[in-house]
């Protein structure tokens, strides 16, 4: 008996105590708020129960070990304003998932970065609550467990776990937590929206403030200035109560982070102010707004002061009431101007209402009449974005204003500067034409010059007088050269110059400039050569003449600029496409080389890398100028690569055309020319310029051929209806005979009669430009004229048996 008395006993107290567990739990399940993995957010603003510590002294011990001491809150969000209290938050959590097998990650949300301090205690496994994070706007942006501009935390549920925790927040300013538990997925899936919404407003406030700085740069109206601080200013203050400040500028300055917000508030006021009294000129229509806004300037100042020596709460509430004061001063000083008569004023009214409107809900959020919402808490952002894009619309027309003066003046200084403009063209034009001409007359008494010293060379002379005439003959090509240099320059500037393509060797070609750079070279102790890749063909298509031109350029500076060592043309190429080969011809030399130059830098013209090298080495300059303009023309490309003291490389780029080869007879074996008459037999209908008769006579008459002198077309028609003559020689500007009705009557009996024509010219590009103008041209020269090319020509078409003809008339 007595054991069954003990187990009925044991029985109804074990009974009895479960009895008490369960009562006791009731609450805690009744106020339990249940959700699930399908939960994407949870916001807990009415589920929530709340306890004020005004003294702020309350542990945790102390409010878990009285649940009585909270109540429950019936508001979306907790907004208690300015408080000096510390606040303690309860909210139990029932997780209760649906498939229990399915794990989720929960985040625990406080939208509000401004809040200073803020614990989270969680129970442990042994159910003892233990402080899980400590956070706050008071405290380095490092401290919080995952970085983001609102406080978030991790919370980890078991399925069907009951979970209490609580929240102690405190801070000098406003003290609200919206609070709102996340699924980490719905989170991440919520944020674009939030932050598209943040870049734009961001993005109107640093796009106007952009806008209107450079503005400011055109016009330097002082109003611009004043708005483009009070932009920059005012922005920053939205990012200082947003978090995104401490986030990115200083996250690790919690002082400036609490000061910044007073600080950038006054600052704002401040600038605010002043461009309302410029923008609206205050002073002249209203003396008591004036007066007013100069007021808040000093408040604004005040502010700002104290935002940097003073508490953070005071300094806060403080430009909170000069926020308040600023939105009512600025929109009556709008409407007081827009009463008066200010144009611009009802632009104003209009941008600083939407501003106004949205600063007002803020300031009615942050002092605890309104909830902390997304609207509410974003509210002056939008609103100042509102304004800066309406307030453009002010600026904008008082830019109108000044864009009508400015274009009056702008068309009259436009009408002077198109005459201007054209006399600077006519002014170039005229200078290319002296330039050109002055060339041109050049080349007549230096044709003279050279073609004289070449006749005196022809002469007994002793060791002295060659040497001086030697000398004058190397000034006079040098003289020459120059002219040449100019000329081109002046025709490739007025576009003068196209690339005539033609037939010519390959071979022939590098031989020309051997002959030609071989012996100056030697002359200077260099050493010469030229290669030809065996792989290239000998026949080519192109404009020989601008190529030679290019090389000569190349070929001149690189035997100019060589002490020692040696200069060599070098050509290699492959096949580009059937029937077109990529040629590259290289200008190598061992000379002093330059440093890395900008490629426009040193293919300008007169441009020398050094400056002493014009006195060291001579020159104008324009040589690379020409040869780069030359390549442009042809359609190719010119690169350098040069070392100071070890020598430079140039290397210009062609694509040319390859006619199809066609099968040749078997040569005939070469054998000497037959000399069958004298130049005493034959002779010679010289048709010169009367202007510079002696030189190409001279020669002929040394060369001790008969010459028949005429200085115009018709004599020398008549000279050959009545003369016998074995060749013509044009020596004149092919102008007098050829165009004409005389000139093509005198080619054309000199065609009838099989008589050699040979023709002087300037270039090669006139000299083929002319044959294709005129038939019956022979053979022709090039000035200024060699006494060996003469005599080798003449020679070769009126001496030999395949060469000798001659009329009777």
């Amino acid at each position: 008996m007595g054991l069954r008395s003990l187990s009925s006993e044991l029985r109804w107290g074990c009974m009895r105590y479960l009895l008490m567990m369960l009562l006791s739990w009731l609450p805690m399940l009744a106020s339990a708020v249940t959700f699930d993995e399908t939960t994407q957010s949870l916001p807990l603003g009415r589920v929530m129960q709340v306890f004020e510590d005004v003294g702020g002294k309350a542990t945790l011990a102390d409010v878990t070990a009285h649940d009585e001491l909270f109540k429950a809150h019936t508001k979306d969000t907790l907004n208690e304003g300015y408080s000096h209290s510390a606040f303690w938050v309860k909210v139990n959590l029932h997780y209760q998932p649906q498939d229990p097998k399915v794990h989720s990650t929960w985040l625990l949300e406080l939208a509000y970065p401004p809040l200073d301090f803020i614990e989270l205690y969680l129970p442990d496994a042994a159910g003892n609550y233990r402080l899980a994070e400590r956070t706050g706007d008071a405290l380095p942006f490092d401290n919080r467990q995952i970085k983001e501009n609102n406080y978030l935390f991790e919370l980890n549920f078991t399925p069907g776990q009951n979970q209490t925790l609580y929240l102690r927040l405190a801070s000098q300013g406003s003290v609200q937590a919206p609070l709102t538990l996340w699924s980490a997925q719905a989170y991440l899936e919520e944020q674009p929206v939030r932050i598209y919404i943040l870049g734009l407003i961001y993005g109107v406030l640093l796009g106007m403030l952009i806008y209107n700085l450079f503005i400011y740069l055109s016009v330097r109206d002082t109003s611009y200035l004043y708005y483009i601080f009070y932009i920059g200013s005012f922005g920053l203050y939205q990012l200082s109560v947003n978090g995104a400040a401490v986030q990115y500028f200083w996250p690790n300055n919690p002082w400036w982070a609490n000061a910044s917000t007073p600080f950038l508030i006054g600052a704002s006021a401040f600038f605010g102010c002043q461009f309302a009294r410029s923008f609206l000129h205050t002073a002249s229509h209203s003396r008591w707004l004036d007066r007013a806004l100069m007021f808040l300037m000093a408040v604004g100042v005040l502010v700002m002061v104290l935002a940097l020596t003073t508490s953070y709460a005071v300094s806060l509430r403080l430009a909170t009431g000069l926020a308040l004061a600023f939105i009512v001063t600025i929109f009556t000083a709008g409407v007081v101007a827009w009463i008066r008569g200010l144009r611009v004023a009802r632009y104003f009214v209009i941008a600083w209402s939407a501003f106004l409107l949205g600063g007002l809900v803020n300031t009615l959020m942050v002092l605890g009449y309104l909830p902390n919402v997304f609207l509410t808490m974003y509210a002056s952002q939008i609103g100042s974005a509102i304004e800066v894009g309406l307030l453009s619309l002010a600026l904008a027309d008082r830019i109108n204003a000044m864009r009508d003066l400015q274009a009056r003046t702008l068309q009259e200084s436009g009408q002077k500067l198109a005459a201007m403009n054209q006399q600077l063209a006519r002014t170039n034009q005229l200078k290319d034409e002296f330039l050109a001409t002055v060339t041109h007359e050049l080349r007549t008494p230096m044709n003279g010059v050279i073609g004289s010293l070449e006749l005196i060379k022809t002469l007994d002379m002793g060791p002295e007088l060659a040497q001086y005439t030697q000398t004058a003959e190397g000034s006079a090509r040098e003289m020459m050269h120059m002219v040449n240099g100019i000329l081109v320059l002046t025709e490739l500037q007025a576009g003068r110059l196209v690339a005539r393509p033609r037939p010519f060797s390959l071979n022939e070609l590098m031989q020309g400039l051997s002959d030609q750079f071989g012996p100056a070279a030697r002359n200077k102790g260099l050493e010469f050569s030229y290669e030809v890749a065996r792989n290239l063909p000998d026949k080519l298509v192109g404009d020989a003449e601008k190529i030679r031109q290019c090389l000569e350029c190349l070929l001149d500076n690189a035997i100019k600029f060589t002490r020692a060592g040696g200069v060599i043309l070098r050509v290699t190429g492959k096949s580009a496409a059937p029937g077109r080969w990529a040629l590259a011809f290289n200008v190598i030399d061992s000379g002093i080389g330059f440093v890395h130059q900008e490629e426009a830098e040193l293919y300008q013209h007169f441009f020398q890398v050094d400056g002493s090298m014009t006195r060291e080495y001579g020159g104008l300059g324009i040589g690379l100028a020409i040869c780069r303009r030359l390549v442009e023309l042809l359609g190719g490309r010119l690169t350098h690569h040069s070392q100071p003291g070890q020598g430079s490389q140039f290397q210009l780029l062609l694509e040319l055309e390859a006619p199809v080869q066609t099968p040749q007879p078997a040569p005939v074996s070469a054998r000497t020319p037959t000399m069958v008459r004298t130049p005493g037999e034959c002779v010679v209908l010289l048709v010169e310029d009367a202007a510079n008769p002696v030189v190409v006579r001279g020669m002929l008459l040394k060369l001790g051929y008969r010459v028949l002198s005429v200085d115009t077309g018709q004599a020398a028609i008549d000279a050959l209806r009545r003369e016998r003559v074995d060749a013509v020689l044009l020596a004149c500007p092919l102008a007098l005979v050829s165009g004409t009705s005389m000139g093509s009557q005198l080619l054309t009996l000199a065609a009838c009669a099989q008589l050699p024509v040979l023709a002087l010219f300037e270039s090669e590009s006139e000299a083929h430009q002319a044959r294709e103008q005129a038939g019956g041209i022979t053979d022709y020269l090039i000035k200024p004229l060699r006494f060996e090319a003469l005599q080798h020509t003449l020679a070769q078409r009126l001496l030999t048996e395949e060469g000798s003809k001659n009329a009777e008339f």
